[in-house]
Formats: C-alpha cells, sequence, structure tokens
C-alpha cells in the first residue's frame, strides 16, 4: 500500500520530497488496524504544486488523489505538508 500511495502522489504532485510510512503497527489494538499494516499511514511531503496554497486546501488535493485508499483499506492518514517555497 505504501507504493500505491507514493506512486499516486508523486505522479499528481510531483514533489521534491516524499515520504510515505507505514505506522500501522504503532496503533496496535485502535480502531481501523488490521493484521499485517497497511492501515495508518503519515505521508510528508515537499512539492511546488502546493505553492500558494494554504494547509486546507493542500489536504483537500491529497485527499481527492487518494480517495479510493481512504474509502477502502486506509483508517487514518497524518499530513505534513508543505510547498517549495517553505
Amino acid at each position: 500500500m505504501a507504493e500505491r500511495l507514493h506512486s499516486k502522489l508523486s505522479q499528481a504532485f510531483e514533489p521534491d520530497y516524499l515520504a510515505v510510512i507505514d505506522e500501522s503497527e504503532s496503533h496496535r489494538g485502535h480502531a481501523g488496524w488490521r493484521e499485517g499494516g497497511g492501515t495508518h499511514f503519515r505521508v510528508e511531503m515537499r512539492s511546488a504544486a502546493f505553492d500558494g496554497m494554504g494547509r486546507v486546501a493542500r489536504s483537500r488535493a491529497v485527499h481527492r488523489v487518494l480517495r479510493e485508499e481512504l474509502d477502502g483499506p486506509i483508517h487514518a492518514l497524518a499530513l505534513d505538508l508543505s510547498g517549495s517555497d517553505c
């Protein structure tokens, strides 16, 4: 799942920096957790595509790209997003 997220985000935003971290194991026993992981992710991304966008707009843009995954297997997504101007 991490590779799928990385691929979709890379294509959509052409980031200068992108890290997709599966944090599922640290949520063991919490809502949405499943054996084998792939449920809780952190995305750290810097992209010129975010220049001039506020925090909420950046988050909404990522959610649009990952809508299918968020409606399905992903339970939680933490975002650390910035433009190239940061």
